[in-house]
């Protein structure tokens, strides 16, 4: 699988990656650079795909990934599995904003679509 570095080592790389899907998670969402939310938009689809299977082993699962975070995880199993019982994945999505000052990176906000697909 291919996957971008982000100029991390690889222990702050999943850790960013990870505390970004929670704040995804917990705040339906966030702006960041275009490169980190095409890299978290991954794991979040995969965190709601865990959800909506409902296994412990899911749980176990997105549990690791989120760093024992249980409130996010509930969220993940409790209410976005329902909201999105019926989507097959595509769960996120980019918006584009401008240019960051300073380093010119593209920033973007990164948020939870709504429920069903119609």
């Amino acid at each position: 699988m291919a996957y971008r570095k982000l100029g991390r080592d690889n222990k702050h790389r999943r850790s960013m990656l990870a505390n970004l899907t929670k704040d995804l998670i917990m705040n339906e969402s966030i702006k960041t650079t275009e490169t980190r939310a095409k890299e978290v938009r991954k794991f979040v689809d995969k965190m709601i795909t865990y959800g909506k299977d409902g296994s412990l082993v899911a749980r176990r699962k997105a549990l690791a990934f989120m760093q024992n975070d249980k409130v996010a995880a509930k969220k993940v199993f409790d209410d976005l599995a329902v909201r999105y019982a019926n989507r097959n994945g595509g769960y996120t999505r980019i918006l584009k904003l401008d240019e960051r000052r300073g380093d010119d990176a593209l920033m973007v906000i990164i948020e939870l679509v709504e429920g069903d697909v119609k």
